[in-house]
């Protein structure tokens, strides 16, 4: 499993890194490439953040260390880096076209609706945190790391949704983005608290690990929070300085 992680890590930055130099590219949103690429594969290699390896009773806190990291941390590095943006810059015009009708098809306007890709995103934690599921992951690399990139690509697409950072048939207003943010992190800090109360069995580390998944959560919120009130805060101030123009 590790051996696939970093093939797929390596892609990614190449990837990455090719596009991005055809043509002037802003520093910062590669390096937040790199950061969200480096969280995921800290997340799936560390082997106390794995599956139990064996062990009949795995760390549930260690398991969440890396679920920060993999489902929020990571997310809120590969949306900033945009790129969605970055292969619609870097591919040839015809093919940029394409890839632009993709975006206005029905089925992804819906997934990258904030309402839509949050719920998916909280659904996916509720579905993985509060049935039985949890521990087949533990237990399984191959459905461990098949979960794990399940978990990332809904948290990048709730991250990204919410933000508005790369170009869609439609944009939701701010008012909304910020609606879905609040009912994601409500919805994270309940499954939190439940997790603490009626921990899964065969765990250990289980109260532990739900206080680190709602204060981590909080933390990671808050940032996305602060980036959705900056986005709005610059709108708002090209507005002004248009009308005093």
């Amino acid at each position: 499993m590790t051996s696939l992680v970093w093939v797929v890590a390596v892609a990614a930055v190449a990837a990455y890194l090719v596009a991005a130099g055809q043509r002037p590219w802003p520093v910062a949103r590669t390096a937040s490439w790199l950061a969200g690429v480096g969280c995921a594969v800290a997340a799936l290699t560390v082997p106390a953040a794995g599956h139990s390896g064996g062990s009949a009773h795995p760390d549930l806190r260690a398991h969440m260390a890396a679920h920060l990291l993999l489902g929020m941390v990571a997310p809120v590095f590969l949306a900033l880096a945009r790129p969605v943006t970055l292969t619609l810059r870097a591919l040839p015009v015809t093919a940029a076209r394409r890839v632009g009708r993709l975006l206005r098809t029905p089925p992804v306007r819906v997934l990258t609706d904030p309402v839509v890709a949050t719920a998916v995103n909280v659904a996916g934690l509720w579905l993985l945190y509060g049935t039985g599921l949890l521990t087949a992951v533990l237990h399984s690399p191959s459905l461990h790391l098949l979960v794990s990139g399940h978990v990332l690509l809904t948290g990048w697409l709730a991250t990204t949704a919410v933000l508005a950072l790369e170009p869609t048939a439609h944009r939701r207003g701010v008012v909304v983005r910020a609606v879905a943010l609040a009912g994601g992190m409500a919805a994270h800090d309940v499954l939190a608290k439940t997790l603490y109360a009626f921990p899964p069995a065969g765990v250990t580390g289980a109260e532990a690990g739900a206080r680190l998944m709602y204060d981590g959560g909080t933390v990671v919120h808050l940032v996305v929070a602060g980036l959705l009130w900056r986005q709005w805060y610059r709108s708002r101030a090209s507005v002004r300085a248009a009308a005093l123009a």
